[in-house]
């Protein structure tokens, strides 16, 4: 899913980790956890309550991924406001507390026999779909330039090994320079 994101251009990502630890593998992101911004939600409290709240204090829409008849399907899906996205567990779906906190539900339209995807898949098929409406619309959704260059800032501070202490070196240097 982190690198499913990146390749999409979602630059946010949030984790709740309430039955299962989120263990990235730089093997199969491939660099990609280091362009995104990632939120985990592991404390010993209501970790998806948490999420939610702050999610719908930032202006998000909570839309939950659900493979029932409630649901609206992945088509009909409107792009105007600013959404973020639910996948459950694998085993288990999205929880009690997402069924009753969300705004809306989606679905990914299937008809074969099995009734749900791999969230890896289901979030690709997701991001594909939304990208592709919001590119081919006018809404303003792009980084601004100076976003982007803080975004490669980050992103060369993760990359290099040891920052702190070059950034320090150069901090400390720089000022005896100007002195």
């Amino acid at each position: 899913v982190v690198r499913t994101c990146d390749i999409f251009g979602v630059q946010n990502l949030h984790v709740i980790e309430n039955k299962y630890i989120n263990r990235v593998s730089k093997y199969v992101t491939k660099g990609s956890q280091k362009w995104i911004d990632t939120k985990r939600y592991k404390s010993d409290g209501n970790n998806t309550e948490e999420c939610l709240k702050y999610l719908k204090s930032e202006g998000y829409q909570i839309i939950a991924t659900s493979p029932h008849s409630n649901s609206s399907p992945l088509h009909n899906f409107n792009i105007d406001k600013k959404t973020a996205f639910v996948f459950g567990a694998e085993a288990n779906g999205i929880s009690e507390t997402v069924k009753n906190k969300a705004d809306g539900f989606l679905k990914i339209p299937m008809v074969g026999f099995t009734e749900s995807l791999n969230i890896s898949v289901a979030a690709a098929i997701i991001l594909q779909e939304v990208t592709t409406k919001l590119r081919n619309s006018t809404i303003n959704w792009q980084l601004t330039p100076l976003e982007k260059q803080t975004l490669y800032f980050k992103w060369v501070k993760k990359t290099i090994k040891n920052v702190a202490k070059i950034e320090e070196y150069y901090h400390n240097n720089l000022s005896t320079e100007n002195e």
